[in-house]
């Protein structure tokens, strides 16, 4: 019935824009001829008139849109010509507002999904690399029932079988030497280098390359205490008995540092070893102490003493102190003054234990405790006695902290202001003393010739050399780091020259070996 009703409605539709098309031709409308008496009527027939051919218009419009298809399907009318049960207003503020919902809708879908994907692909990343690194350690686990695979560049030992540091020689030059993880933690309780820690994790083996700018460093410090019987047509070569390791970034300075307090305690010397350096001049409380003019900073002097008491306790105990003077009181953290009490006294027969133990007991008597360590260190003889501090430059740069100057402004404060790093910095003493710069801590190239440190105590540590490069490519190969079918003489030569012997550069490219 409905498509019979469409169908007449289509003819009638025809029909009309036939009659009218007809009669707008010959001129004639559809208006009545009695009007054309007047001219008001007159002016009535054209309005009419024009209303007529308007609608005649529509019909024929709306006849032609609603055609019969050859095919007897009959077409739906457009959107905005059918019929509505109710009334509405299609403003374009509705219609922007109908795309921007479907815009956000497909967004929401769009981004919900592709979040989803990203999220599986970083767990199926992660996973994969999970994955890869248990395999790799198991496989390391079986490689070390084989010896065989144990060889170096021309079939030599990859590592050496000389069981400590003291004992090394020349001919352990460019070999790997093993350590325990359990054994280099209680040797050097107050933290291993960052850059010793990544090795051990990347290579999965806690070993280290023994370099001929560790045994020389080593043999320096062996002379001053243990001289030599040279010939005397030999000149001996000079001893120095402060020394401050500088070099290029990732030459290996920090390693070499801790391998020689490693040593020196093996050797059981009282060593009196700082890490992080910059810990001394960044973070916690700091005040200016009236009496000194420096800057104290009670918290960082207790993690000092601390630190010292983890690897010394046994040679401070031994040791007595050798000035009995009172220690000065300053403000403690987060205590303020003691009130009516300006120093602590030191009761006879005390040891440098007792010493250390005031300091971290008392947060008051924290720095000058630091600050008499270091007078007390300079007095030892029944021992030999090393100072060794990492990221020593540090120290010739400004803090983190700052003194108020007006309402606006501050003043920063000069690491030397700091009263327990301006006790430890000096290097003009006849006491042992080895810093390493960092290059790491950014703290911006220093002149030649730093205050307070002699002017020959700089030495220079190059990067890997050939012949190192050569055995620290084999090791990484050993360690399954890159695939044996990729690794080649000239693959490794490129990795080296790429790198500029840089060790962190090369053990971040050797797997990329293709």
């Amino acid at each position: 019935m409905n498509e019979e009703r469409r169908t007449n409605q289509t003819k009638l539709g025809l029909q009309l824009m036939k009659f009218g098309l007809s009669m707008f031709a010959s001129g004639k409308n559809l208006t009545s001829p009695k009007t054309s008496d007047s001219a008001a009527q007159a002016q009535k027939a054209r309005v009419y008139s024009f209303t007529d051919k308007e609608m005649l218009r529509s019909i024929a419009k709306q006849a032609t849109l609603w055609k019969p298809r050859r095919d007897g399907i009959i077409p739906q009318p457009p959107t905005h010509l059918r019929s509505k049960p109710y009334s509405s207003k299609n403003t374009k503020a509705s219609l922007t507002k109908a795309k921007k919902a479907d815009a956000k809708s497909k967004s929401k879908t769009t981004g919900s999904s592709s979040a989803a994907a990203s999220t599986a692909g970083e767990e199926f990343e992660s996973a994969g690399a999970d994955d890869f690194e248990a395999a790799r350690a198991r496989r390391l686990f079986e490689d070390e029932k084989d010896p065989s695979l144990d060889l170096g560049p021309k079939g030599r030992p990859l590592f050496t079988s000389t069981p400590s540091l003291s004992q090394l020689t020349r001919k352990d030059a460019c070999l790997y030497m093993k350590f325990s993880e359990k054994g280099l933690k209680e040797v050097l309780p107050e933290g291993l280098p960052m850059g010793m820690v990544t090795e051990f994790k990347e290579s999965m083996r806690p070993a280290l390359l023994v370099r001929q700018s560790f045994l020389d460093l080593r043999d320096n410090f062996r002379r001053i205490v243990d001289p030599p019987m040279w010939s005397s047509h030999t000149k001996a070569p000079k001893a120095r008995k402060q020394v401050v390791l500088d070099g290029p970034v990732s030459c290996g300075k920090s390693i070499a540092l801790a391998m020689l307090v490693h040593w020196a305690r093996d050797e059981g010397w009282l060593v009196l070893y700082a890490p992080r350096g910059r810990e001394w001049t960044h973070g916690g409380f700091f005040y200016k102490n009236p009496g000194t003019g420096l800057w104290d900073t009670p918290v960082q002097a207790e993690n000092v003493l601390k630190d010292f008491l983890k690897s010394n306790e046994s040679h401070f105990q031994r040791l007595p102190c050798q000035i009995f003077d009172p220690i000065p009181l300053g403000e403690g953290a987060g205590v303020g003054w003691m009130k009516g009490v300006e120093s602590m006294a030191l009761p006879e027969g005390s040891t440098l234990y007792d010493l250390v133990q005031m300091g971290i007991k008392y947060s008051h008597a924290a720095v000058g405790v630091v600050v008499r360590l270091r007078k007390e260190l300079s007095l030892v003889k029944d021992v030999p006695v090393l100072i060794a501090i990492d990221q020593y430059n540090n120290w010739f740069t400004f803090s983190e902290y700052e003194e108020p100057v007006t309402v606006r402004s501050c003043r920063p404060i000069h690491a030397r202001e700091l009263a327990v790093v301006n006790a430890f910095r000096s290097m003009m003493h006849d006491d042992m003393m080895v810093g390493a710069f960092s290059h790491s801590t950014a703290v911006g190239k220093l002149r030649k010739d730093l205050p307070d440190v002699p002017v020959d105590a700089r030495v220079n540590l190059p990067r890997y050399s050939l012949d190192e490069a050569d055995t620290v490519s084999h090791y990484y190969l050993r360690q399954r780091l890159v695939r044996r079918e990729a690794f080649s003489e000239e693959n490794w030569k490129k990795v080296y020259y790429l790198s500029n012997g840089n060790g962190a550069e090369m053990r971040w490219l050797i797997p990329l070996m293709r």
